[in-house]
């Protein structure tokens, strides 16, 4: 039997498979809305076989946007829009569905990748005065942020607790809390964004303390019998930055507060980063957080073969795959991995037969084993 395709629990939450939807920003949502870009986008997505779909960083207010095209769950508009999105879905596919929540700290107010990604400065249309733990701005030639003071900590923790509150409204299976690639809860961890001297600065204590404050009023405002789980950027790649030690204590913190599991990827805080890249070149970070803190972990990048997610699960070097462009690429790509591994997928009833004769079985209906 194929380890990918074994039953998953994360946190409370059954998993049909391993292979999770990584979240992808796309950059069309509309004052945080989504529209029929994603009800497309994700449509397809939901019916690829996978165990869970894990939604894009979703702003939790709208300076915390990446971009001003960035989706969002901060407003009754935003949750309606969700709302008809997710009733698609559930329609007609089976998947589980979670929400990555974010703010994007001093990377907020940025053109679309396909428009260059370069800030957006605060006095050009479109544009915003950003904010950060420290007033240092991303890349030198970027507008500095505003260094958040007591009550803009409490601000961002509030609005990160509400939009928690307007997932669980939702009916969303679980929660990603972002605290990776260089946004807003990675800023306060790195020393290379956070030079605060107060009490959320300086100390490895006082840098995680603020991410966990943060958890801790997610996890206190969805429902407890559905997981909470964080992503974290393992290393800076940066000398002098965050590293493995720091996600160490910083994963054994989190689950001493009833966190679900680590979504482990890396980089993203500083231009600086020098990044090894090679097939499945984070998955070691994800080994040693499952095996020296004992969370289930997910394992994310440059993963792309059906043998290769294999075996890291076989290995136990993760609990879950996690893929981002090899499922824009190829949205069937649990399908072609059941193929290849000797595994089922459920598959919607309306493609059943396209089933190769050849591979009679890989299809299967929501309910396991019937067709």
């Amino acid at each position: 039997m194929s380890h990918l395709f074994t039953p998953w629990q994360l946190g409370a939450l059954s998993l049909r498979n391993r292979i999770v939807i990584a979240p992808m920003c796309q950059y069309s949502a509309s004052d945080g809305t989504p529209g029929d870009w994603h009800l497309i986008h994700l449509g397809q997505l939901a019916i690829s076989g996978a165990g869970l779909l894990i939604l894009e960083a979703t702003a939790v207010s709208p300076e915390g946007r990446i971009s001003p095209q960035d989706l969002g769950l901060y407003s009754d508009a935003n949750e309606a829009g969700l709302a008809r999105i997710l009733g698609a879905i559930r329609a007609h596919a089976p998947i589980a569905v979670a929400m990555q929540i974010s703010h994007a700290g001093r990377k907020a107010s940025s053109r679309a990748p396909w428009d260059g990604g370069t800030q957006i400065g605060p006095d050009e249309p479109g544009g915003w005065q950003t904010e950060a733990p420290s007033a240092v701005p991303h890349a030198d030639t970027e507008a500095a942020p505003m260094a958040l003071d007591g009550a803009g900590l409490k601000r961002v923790r509030d609005a990160f607790a509400a939009t928690a509150r307007r997932a669980a409204r939702l009916g969303l299976d679980g929660i990603e809390l972002h605290a990776a690639h260089g946004y807003l809860l990675h800023q306060f961890l790195s020393p290379l964004a956070n030079q605060r001297s107060d009490a959320y600065g300086g100390s490895l204590e006082n840098r995680m303390r603020f991410p966990l404050e943060v958890f801790d009023a997610v996890r206190a405002a969805f429902p407890a019998d559905k997981p909470v789980w964080v992503r974290i950027s393992a290393t800076d790649w940066v000398p002098g930055g965050w590293d493995i030690d720091g996600t160490l204590a910083l994963s054994q913190a989190l689950k001493q507060r009833g966190c679900a599991a680590i979504h482990v990827t890396t980089g993203g805080v500083s231009p600086a980063q020098a990044i090894k890249l090679g097939p499945g070149y984070q998955v070691p970070f994800a080994q040693r957080v499952k095996a020296e803190v004992g969370l289930p972990t997910l394992a994310v990048g440059l993963i792309t073969e059906a043998h290769q997610a294999e075996a890291i699960i076989a290995n136990g070097e993760a609990d879950a795959v996690s893929l981002a462009r090899a499922m824009l690429y190829d949205p069937r790509w649990p399908w072609h991995a059941a193929a290849a591994l000797g595994a089922s997928v459920v598959a919607p009833k309306q493609y059943w037969r396209s089933e190769p004769r050849e591979l009679k079985g890989l299809f299967e209906s929501a309910a396991f084993g019937q067709r």
